[in-house]
Protein backbone atom coordinates (compact mmCIF):
# COMPACT_ATOMS: atom_id res chain seq x y z
CA UNK A 1 0.00 0.00 0.00
CA UNK A 2 1.65 3.23 -1.09
CA UNK A 3 1.55 6.56 0.72
CA UNK A 4 -0.55 8.27 -1.93
CA UNK A 5 -3.36 5.70 -1.63
CA UNK A 6 -3.31 5.88 2.17
CA UNK A 7 -3.55 9.67 2.02
CA UNK A 8 -6.51 9.50 -0.38
CA UNK A 9 -8.33 6.91 1.78
CA UNK A 10 -7.87 8.83 5.06
CA UNK A 11 -8.79 12.20 3.49
CA UNK A 12 -11.98 10.78 1.94
CA UNK A 13 -13.01 9.06 5.19
CA UNK A 14 -12.58 12.29 7.17
CA UNK A 15 -14.55 14.35 4.66
CA UNK A 16 -17.34 11.77 4.51
CA UNK A 17 -17.73 11.46 8.29
CA UNK A 18 -17.60 15.20 8.98
CA UNK A 19 -20.05 15.88 6.14
CA UNK A 20 -22.50 13.09 6.95
CA UNK A 21 -22.45 13.07 10.73
CA UNK A 22 -21.86 16.76 11.52
CA UNK A 23 -22.93 18.60 8.36
CA UNK A 24 -19.48 20.21 8.26
CA UNK A 25 -17.43 20.73 5.14
CA UNK A 26 -13.79 20.31 6.04
CA UNK A 27 -10.66 21.22 4.20
CA UNK A 28 -7.90 18.65 4.35
CA UNK A 29 -4.54 20.39 4.17
CA UNK A 30 -1.40 18.95 2.63
CA UNK A 31 -0.37 15.90 4.62
CA UNK A 32 3.15 15.55 5.93
CA UNK A 33 5.29 12.93 7.62
CA UNK A 34 6.08 13.29 11.32
CA UNK A 35 8.65 11.28 13.25
CA UNK A 36 8.85 11.36 17.01
CA UNK A 37 6.37 12.82 19.44
CA UNK A 38 5.76 16.54 19.46
CA UNK A 39 4.80 18.25 22.70
CA UNK A 40 1.07 18.78 23.07
CA UNK A 41 -0.87 21.62 24.56
CA UNK A 42 -4.36 21.22 26.01
CA UNK A 43 -6.17 18.82 23.68
CA UNK A 44 -8.74 16.10 23.37
CA UNK A 45 -7.17 13.10 21.62
CA UNK A 46 -8.82 9.86 20.50
CA UNK A 47 -6.66 6.89 19.48
CA UNK A 48 -7.72 3.67 17.76
CA UNK A 49 -5.66 0.67 16.70
CA UNK A 50 -5.67 -1.58 13.63
CA UNK A 51 -4.46 -5.18 13.75
CA UNK A 52 -4.00 -8.05 11.33
CA UNK A 53 -1.36 -8.68 8.69
CA UNK A 54 -0.85 -4.93 8.93
CA UNK A 55 -0.89 -2.93 12.17
CA UNK A 56 -1.31 0.74 12.88
CA UNK A 57 -2.91 3.52 14.83
CA UNK A 58 -5.27 6.34 13.95
CA UNK A 59 -5.40 9.50 16.05
CA UNK A 60 -7.66 12.54 16.01
CA UNK A 61 -6.84 15.54 18.16
CA UNK A 62 -8.23 19.03 18.61
CA UNK A 63 -8.69 21.83 21.11
CA UNK A 64 -11.40 21.26 23.73
CA UNK A 65 -13.61 23.96 22.19
CA UNK A 66 -13.76 22.12 18.85
CA UNK A 67 -14.39 18.80 20.62
CA UNK A 68 -17.38 20.47 22.34
CA UNK A 69 -18.62 21.77 18.97
CA UNK A 70 -18.32 18.28 17.46
CA UNK A 71 -20.29 16.77 20.35
CA UNK A 72 -22.92 19.52 20.11
CA UNK A 73 -23.45 18.87 16.39
CA UNK A 74 -23.41 15.10 16.77
CA UNK A 75 -25.66 14.86 19.82
CA UNK A 76 -27.82 17.95 19.14
CA UNK A 77 -27.21 19.45 22.59
CA UNK A 78 -24.98 22.23 23.90
CA UNK A 79 -21.66 21.27 25.46
CA UNK A 80 -19.82 24.34 26.82
CA UNK A 81 -17.12 22.19 28.49
CA UNK A 82 -15.54 18.79 28.00
CA UNK A 83 -17.50 16.07 29.79
CA UNK A 84 -18.26 12.36 29.30
CA UNK A 85 -20.50 13.03 26.28
CA UNK A 86 -17.81 15.09 24.55
CA UNK A 87 -15.22 12.37 25.12
CA UNK A 88 -17.66 9.75 23.81
CA UNK A 89 -18.33 11.86 20.69
CA UNK A 90 -14.60 12.12 19.99
CA UNK A 91 -14.25 8.35 20.42
CA UNK A 92 -17.10 7.82 17.99
CA UNK A 93 -15.53 10.20 15.45
CA UNK A 94 -12.29 8.20 15.61
CA UNK A 95 -14.27 4.98 15.29
CA UNK A 96 -16.20 6.20 12.23
CA UNK A 97 -13.24 7.79 10.44
CA UNK A 98 -10.76 4.99 10.99
CA UNK A 99 -13.45 2.31 10.67
CA UNK A 100 -14.03 3.64 7.16
CA UNK A 101 -10.27 3.67 6.54
CA UNK A 102 -10.07 0.05 7.77
CA UNK A 103 -12.86 -1.07 5.44
CA UNK A 104 -11.16 0.53 2.45
CA UNK A 105 -7.72 -0.83 3.38
CA UNK A 106 -9.08 -4.38 3.72
CA UNK A 107 -9.68 -4.44 -0.04
CA UNK A 108 -5.91 -4.10 -0.48
CA UNK A 109 -4.39 -5.59 2.68
CA UNK A 110 -6.75 -8.33 3.86
CA UNK A 111 -8.78 -8.58 7.06
CA UNK A 112 -8.03 -6.04 9.79
CA UNK A 113 -9.37 -5.65 13.30
CA UNK A 114 -10.24 -2.32 14.92
CA UNK A 115 -9.74 -1.66 18.62
CA UNK A 116 -12.05 0.22 20.94
CA UNK A 117 -11.09 3.92 20.91
CA UNK A 118 -9.20 5.47 23.82
CA UNK A 119 -9.78 9.17 24.55
CA UNK A 120 -7.39 11.41 26.48
CA UNK A 121 -8.08 14.95 27.66
CA UNK A 122 -5.66 17.13 29.55
CA UNK A 123 -2.78 19.56 29.45
CA UNK A 124 0.90 19.20 28.69
CA UNK A 125 0.94 15.61 27.50
CA UNK A 126 2.37 13.88 24.47
CA UNK A 127 1.20 10.74 22.71
CA UNK A 128 3.57 8.30 21.10
CA UNK A 129 3.89 4.71 19.96
CA UNK A 130 6.82 2.52 20.82
CA UNK A 131 9.22 2.32 17.91
CA UNK A 132 10.35 4.65 15.20
CA UNK A 133 7.31 4.66 12.94
CA UNK A 134 6.58 7.63 10.75
CA UNK A 135 3.12 9.17 11.07
CA UNK A 136 1.19 10.77 8.24
CA UNK A 137 -0.40 13.94 9.60
CA UNK A 138 -3.53 15.42 8.03
CA UNK A 139 -4.37 18.99 9.09
CA UNK A 140 -8.15 19.55 8.94
CA UNK A 141 -10.00 22.85 9.01
CA UNK A 142 -13.72 23.45 9.59
CA UNK A 143 -14.28 27.19 9.50
CA UNK A 144 -12.13 28.65 12.27
CA UNK A 145 -11.62 25.29 13.98
CA UNK A 146 -8.76 22.97 13.23
CA UNK A 147 -7.91 19.39 14.01
CA UNK A 148 -5.20 16.89 13.19
CA UNK A 149 -5.65 13.33 12.05
CA UNK A 150 -2.59 11.12 12.31
CA UNK A 151 -2.18 7.67 10.83
CA UNK A 152 0.56 5.09 11.04
CA UNK A 153 0.50 1.74 9.20
CA UNK A 154 3.12 -0.99 8.81
CA UNK A 155 3.36 -4.71 8.08
CA UNK A 156 2.89 -6.94 11.13
CA UNK A 157 6.08 -8.98 11.22
CA UNK A 158 4.70 -11.22 13.99
CA UNK A 159 1.40 -12.03 12.28
CA UNK A 160 0.42 -15.69 12.24
CA UNK A 161 -3.02 -16.76 11.13
CA UNK A 162 -4.76 -19.09 13.55
CA UNK A 163 -5.30 -22.63 12.10
CA UNK A 164 -9.09 -22.27 12.43
CA UNK A 165 -8.94 -19.11 10.29
CA UNK A 166 -6.86 -20.96 7.71
CA UNK A 167 -9.58 -23.62 7.36
CA UNK A 168 -12.18 -20.89 6.88
CA UNK A 169 -10.15 -19.30 4.07
CA UNK A 170 -9.19 -21.96 1.48
CA UNK A 171 -7.36 -19.40 -0.66
CA UNK A 172 -5.02 -18.71 2.24
CA UNK A 173 -4.21 -22.43 2.50
CA UNK A 174 -3.22 -22.53 -1.16
CA UNK A 175 -0.68 -19.77 -0.55
CA UNK A 176 0.49 -20.89 2.89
Amino acid sequence: MDQENIEAIVSKAAKDVFGTMLGLDIEVGASFIEKGSPAESQKVVALIGLAGQWIGTGVIGCRPEFACRIASLMLMAEYPAVNEDVLDAMAEMANMIFGSVKTELEEHLGALGLSIPTVIFGRNFATRSVGQQAWTVFPLKAGEDDMELKFCLMPNRDFQMHPRALRAHPLVLEHA
